[in-house]
């Protein structure tokens, strides 16, 4: 791993951010090459989640009002167990560093971390003991305003600001189910002890989709796209599995077919844009694991320098946050839902008696009798209380008489259940860089090299002139300019020997290099270099542009477009 984070940011992929003021654990920088991978591995993700799905993308505020994480259970829930040395200060995540020290995965709570303390006499690593281990909340907290301001929280996920733009979102969808809202951007951890680089920040990027589904119906039309693709599983009773989808529903191991179809369209999304396959499996959350909002998780995990991490969390929401959301701020946020067939029911009604209501509640009364028209009783009650002007107010039996009554009903309110495949970037991103870097010996010297999926490159294409000297050098801007022209992002370089340039681009992952030699002023033709397999074929100038077009959107051999001249 040294190596490759020695490349990676020599070359412009990752940079310690603040670097020059002594740096911070938790955040990075992403240089230019880095910048333009995660982009491109965004954009794919968008054909995915967003083109290939009745979904659209929204963009809301990194910065949120407190009530909103109050609402969401984060306020409360969101919190890591921390212990503190009394000799350095030093701060640690306690399961984490118990684990890292003695080998022992545990429940982190501060029962548990106390106990462990104690029976291992476990100390610092500069040899201090520990404070009481206490509950440290990961939002980053602000204020808004001037003065005593509002409280509010950087956003610890992306995915609040869809549920708070629920009822705008379903009037956008005509107040149809199912639909889907993504949201990629930044979200924010106040990570304990971060020491993983890209692994774990405290700052970092997500792509977020949340599936809205009428809770009775958790399948999608499109499930057989995935159905029978084979997949490793981990369930939360640690037996592993590698069974087909459908397999896995029928089974009773993935629990609905909607969570197994975001399994497959994860898996798909994953290796296109360059996630070994074999390093890759799917594992459920166990019952104590799984965050307060979930019923059931699975994560995408890959096997890195790190060993086994996370890098995609699919999670059945239910409708936990839009009830906490309706709770809260008072809002309907249940989607009307119509029966194929109307259906009569019996119902009991409240009849107000605005004779007696009128004297006793006075400008009240009309309030009063339109709330108590609008409840439903399961039983002849004594009474019922309703709120008025925020006022909650016990109306007794003699106000109001109760009815049976015959209804005709076209149609029920539900409030949705969701399903959210949740994505982190910076570890997709730094997986395909370490799935994908390797080695190999070309004429006879050591050769390093970055194997990324052709349409995620970079750099794609790279013109090189064989001299750096006219006319070599006026040549091949000429093509660089062409190829920009043509939308394809193309480098320029004549910096040291055509072979030591070779190398570089190889190095950063760049699949083709053009070069421009003798034989182009004979014949305007140029060669067109693999990165993979160094092997070279001419072609005509004119031609390169819906060449490099073709093979950059696909993994098809040079050698269809020109004849080999040289390995």
């Amino acid at each position: 791993m040294s190596e490759l984070m020695e490349m990676l940011t020599r070359r412009g992929y990752f940079w310690q951010s603040f670097e020059i003021y002594g740096g911070m654990a938790g955040f990075v920088d992403y240089g230019p090459l880095g910048n333009a991978l995660r982009r491109k591995i965004e954009d794919i993700w968008r054909k995915h989640f967003v083109i290939r799905e009745r979904a659209v993308e929204i963009d809301t505020p990194t910065v949120c009002v407190e009530e909103v994480f109050i609402a969401s259970g984060h306020v409360s829930c969101f919190t890591d167990v921390a212990i503190e040395c009394e000799s350095c200060g030093r701060v640690f995540r306690a399961d984490h560093y118990i684990k890292e020290v003695l080998g022992i995965e545990i429940e982190p709570t501060i029962e548990t971390v106390k106990e462990i303390i104690d029976e291992y006499d476990l100390k610092c690593v500069c040899g201090g003991r520990f404070r009481e281990p206490f509950l440290f909340n990961l939002m980053f907290s602000t204020k808004i305003g001037p003065g005593k301001g509002k409280m509010g929280y950087l956003r610890p996920e992306t995915a609040q600001g869809i549920f708070i733009d629920f009822r705008r979102l379903l009037e956008y969808f005509r107040h149809k189910l199912p639909f889907g809202v993504a949201q990629i951007g930044r979200a924010y951890r106040n990570e304990i002890s971060p020491r993983q680089g890209v692994v774990r920040l405290r700052e970092f990027n997500q792509a977020e989709l949340e599936y809205f589904v009428h809770p009775k119906e958790k399948r999608h039309e499109n499930f057989e796209r995935y159905a029978n693709v084979k997949v490793k599983l981990l369930d939360k009773n640690d037996k592993p599995h590698e069974v087909t989808l459908r397999e896995a529903v029928e089974r009773g191991i993935i629990c609905h077919e909607l969570m197994a179809y975001f399994i497959g369209k994860t898996r798909e999304f994953l290796l296109e844009v360059g996630v070994d396959e074999s390093k890759l499996r799917f594992r459920q959350h166990k019952d104590d694991e799984r965050a307060h909002y979930a019923i059931d998780c699975w994560d995408a995990e890959v096997l890195t320098s790190y060993g086994w991490i996370e890098i995609v969390g699919i999670a059945d929401r239910t409708d936990y946050d839009l009830k906490k959301h309706m709770e809260h701020s008072g809002e309907d946020l249940r989607v009307f839902v119509q029966f194929e067939r109307p259906i009569r029911v019996k119902k009991r009604k409240i009849v107000p008696n605005m004779k007696k209501l009128g004297p006793i509640y006075r400008a009240k009364a009309k309030e009063i009798a339109k709330k108590l028209e609008e409840l439903e009783v399961d039983d002849y009650v004594d009474s019922v209380t309703v709120e008025v002007d925020g006022e909650k107010i016990e109306i007794s039996r003699e106000f109001f008489e109760i009815e049976e009554v015959e209804e005709e009903i076209h149609g029920e309110k539900i409030v949705p259940h969701v399903i959210e495949p949740s994505f982190g970037l910076d570890r997709i991103t730094f997986t395909v860089l370490e799935h994908n870097f390797d080695k190999d010996v070309v004429e006879g010297e050591e050769r390093r090299v970055l194997r990324l999926k052709r349409w995620i490159a970079p750099i794609p294409v790279a013109v090189l002139p064989l001299l750096s000297r006219e006319p070599f050098i006026s040549k091949a801007k000429e093509i660089v300019e062409m190829l920009r022209n043509e939308g394809i992002y193309t480098e320029y370089d004549d910096s040291g020997s055509i072979g030591r340039r070779y190398r570089r681009f190889d190095e950063i992952g760049t699949p083709f290099c053009i070069t421009v030699d003798h034989q182009t002023f004979e014949d305007s033709t140029v060669t067109i270099r693999d990165r993979d397999t160094t092997k070279q074929v001419r072609v005509k100038i004119e031609e390169l542009p819906n060449v490099l077009k073709e093979l950059l959107s696909s993994e098809r051999d040079i050698e269809e477009f020109g004849e080999i001249f040289r390995s």
